[in-house]
């Protein structure tokens, strides 16, 4: 007898609940030190609507660097591929917050998804507008993309990550003065943190990623969101450094491109069928979400969801 999708999210869901608390969750930014290592939740969107959830996926979290995924996907509709002079498309190799390919890189980034690199992405959203006006941007476009207006900002995330963010601050100075920065660094990193700020259930963050599962074209309501070429271009790059420097262990082991964030979140998509989200916050060694990444790793395999 052949499984349902929901029959085969919940066996995935039970087999995960001996894993619950798995891995140390962020607390270098004091406001997610409090978030409960044992919540796990799962949720699979497909391009036909479909919809499988397990466990916490209900729960809103802090979606951290998931976020960069769709301030890049806004910063290519604004300046097309010009973005690229900004920032490159190669694994990192180091940590998500390093400074030290900058300076051997005359301040352009390694790739969108690390932190300078989304810093630029950030400051090409906010090109020409004031800080209120970027953050409403993203925060609407999120509300666009989940079809569910009650998304916001968390205000103790994003004071945490302001009054932590001493990395980010040396990260942007140092690309300003590479003249890869346009914009104040203070104004950019404040609508940088807020962005990182945004609280979302795995159900809304499977919603929002969708159009990467259907070439740029949001399948429920039929909006072209980007272009295709552009989303094979985000989708590569997921795939690649998505998960900083264990991209490669992740596409070897789940198969499919996926952004991860310190929150305990993971977006991934699978290309022509579904977005899959999961939030599990304890994380590995690498900043990934430890029962996450099982869990992915399980679906994929149990659903034959592969890019190889």
């Amino acid at each position: 007898m052949v499984e349902t999708l929901a029959e085969h999210v919940a066996a995935v869901g039970h087999e995960m609940e001996q894993y619950r608390g798995g891995g140390k969750v962020a607390d270098y930014i004091p406001a997610l030190a409090q978030v409960d290592a044992k919540r796990f939740g799962l949720c699979v969107l497909t391009c036909e609507g479909e919809t499988a959830q397990y466990g916490d996926s209900w729960m809103p979290f802090s979606i951290q660097s998931i976020s960069k995924v769709f301030t890049l996907t806004m910063a290519l509709n604004r300046l097309g591929e010009d973005l690229w002079k900004r920032v490159g498309r190669e694994p990192s190799g180091s940590r998500f917050n390093s400074i030290v390919q900058l300076e051997n890189e005359a301040g352009v980034p390694r790739n969108p998804l690390i932190n300078a690199g989304a810093i630029v992405t950030t400051d090409a959203v906010l090109a020409g507008r004031t800080i209120q006006e970027g953050i409403d941007d993203i925060r609407n476009t999120f509300r666009t993309l989940a079809d569910d207006k009650t998304i916001d900002f968390d205000p103790q995330v994003a004071r945490s990550e302001a009054e932590t963010g001493f990395r980010n601050y040396s990260l942007a100075n140092f690309m300003r003065g590479f003249d890869n920065l346009n914009s104040e660094v203070e104004d950019v990193l404040q609508v940088y943190f807020h962005q990182c700020a945004i609280r979302i259930t795995c159900k809304q963050l499977a919603r929002a990623g969708l159009f990467l599962a259907n070439q740029g074209v949001d399948p429920l309501s039929g909006n072209r969101i980007i272009s295709e070429s552009a989303t094979r271009r985000i989708n590569a790059v997921m795939l690649t450094c998505g998960h900083y420097d264990a991209s490669g262990e992740f596409a070897f082991q789940v198969g499919l491109p996926g952004k991860s964030g310190v929150g305990g979140g993971i977006l991934t998509v699978v290309p022509g069928r579904a977005a899959i989200a999961v939030w599990s916050p304890g994380l590995n060694e690498y900043g990934n979400s430890q029962v996450g990444t099982m869990a992915l790793e399980r679906l994929a395999t149990r659903m034959g969801w592969s890019i190889f």
